[in-house]
């Protein structure tokens, strides 16, 4: 990469409204059951926030879910949003076939149940040329009016992938894929992306996935986020004080972004095993358990989590009147 500090950073956009998705963490029973009704609960609060919910994503554990697991998560969100946006990972990921089948089946299932969906990255998605990759992103779009693409680090899953610029340029043409996901935890990455969006298609999206750099909204980055599962809440309060060019932005940016620091430090995917201890904190979910198989973090965890929490809350509740 690049050591020239990039023009961009001199294109810092105030002012500007932040379009928000907040990915939604699953939470489980004591007996390793789903919690249906407190992840409606955070659904419903994600939704109350002004944040489009994101399903069956890597918070929700969508590469450790069955079938249909992934369909009930499916239809216990549609049941909430009635109606309203919401995003949902397309996943096919240890199946056997042709990427655009899988793919359209899935995307079948996401618009019956009102989302939209988005192609969450396969061992089939890694292995193929960026050429392939390019031409199955077309055929797609020819059989899905809205859908969006999802760039995903290593350090996710083992079979992320991150796509070349010229790729990234290519599936900026197609007209129905509005926007995409970058989650490499690189900025000059995403500044890339960014300056290439202003450069072939100014509407484009590029939802930051980089939950060590939450400031990437000021250069015009928008965001799908785990770490804003913690407390969508105090995302949408950040967003209306940057919108509203109100100095507090920053502090309250500052203290999220410890948050982040912690819980998406090595193992990452141990952030839902944190974010589990930070909504049982809130008195949002029943325990802090998270998925069976799912990389766990220690208790002393919840000690840290709990002085944030503190220190938020206070945060929010102060700011709160200045943009009421």
């Amino acid at each position: 990469m690049s050591t020239a500090i990039p023009q961009l950073l001199k294109v810092i956009r105030p002012g500007r409204t932040i379009e928000g998705a907040s990915a939604v963490l699953l939470p489980f029973l004591p007996d390793d059951r789903i919690d249906e009704e407190s992840f409606r609960t955070l659904v419903q609060r994600t939704l109350s926030a002004g944040l489009t919910p994101a399903v069956n994503m890597d918070t929700g554990y969508i590469n450790l879910l069955e079938d249909d697991q992934r369909v009930h998560v499916l239809s216990l969100t549609q049941k909430v949003a009635q109606g309203r946006p919401f995003i949902a990972g397309a996943f096919i990921e240890g199946k056997t076939g042709d990427p655009f089948v899988l793919y359209r089946e899935q995307i079948q299932l996401i618009h019956q149940a009102g989302g939209t969906p988005i192609i969450f990255p396969c061992s089939a998605t890694k292995r193929i040329s960026e050429k392939e990759l390019v031409i199955l992103f077309r055929k797609l779009g020819e059989i899905c009016p809205q859908f969006l693409a999802f760039e995903l680090g290593e350090m996710f899953v083992p079979f992320g992938r991150i796509f070349d610029l010229a790729t990234v340029s290519e599936l900026m043409k197609i007209p129905s894929l509005t926007g995409m996901k970058h989650s490499s935890l690189e900025r000059e990455l995403e500044w890339e992306r960014l300056a290439l969006r202003d450069k072939v298609r100014p509407d484009f999206r590029i939802y930051t996935g980089n939950d060590l750099a939450v400031d990437l909204v000021m250069y015009g980055s928008d965001y799908l986020l785990g770490l804003s599962a913690f407390y969508p809440e105090a995302f949408a309060l950040r967003d209306l004080l940057w919108k509203k060019e109100d100095p507090g932005f920053y502090q309250l940016n500052d203290l999220i972004q410890y948050l982040g620091f912690l819980a998406f430090r090595p193992a990452v995917p141990g952030y839902k095993h944190n974010a589990a201890q930070f909504l049982h904190l809130r008195g949002l979910i029943k325990t802090n358990r998270t998925h069976p198989k799912a990389v766990t973090r220690p208790e002393s965890d919840v000690l840290l989590l709990a002085d944030i929490l503190a220190r938020l809350d206070k945060m929010v509740a102060a700011y709160q009147p200045r943009v009421a």
